[in-house]
């Protein structure tokens, strides 16, 4: 399985940079390009606070994606 998520698309809508998103979150500019292509699967606090930050629930944020 892998996890798609759309954090660059939430991004655009507040106009903000990775680097804003993560000092709200409270990581690195790099955690949240890791995250954003898919290098980097965040945890589950780290999603919830990813989530919250953008007022969306985290399965609308975060899909987990079957493969063959």
């Amino acid at each position: 399985m892998e996890m798609e998520n759309l954090i660059r698309v939430e991004r655009a809508k507040k106009k903000i940079t990775q680097a804003e998103l993560a000092k709200k979150v409270n990581v690195s500019r790099q955690t949240i390009h890791a995250i954003e292509t898919g290098k980097f699967v965040p945890s589950t606090v780290l999603a919830l606070k990813i989530a919250r930050f953008f007022n969306v629930k985290i399965e609308d944020l975060f899909i987990l994606e079957e493969t063959d």
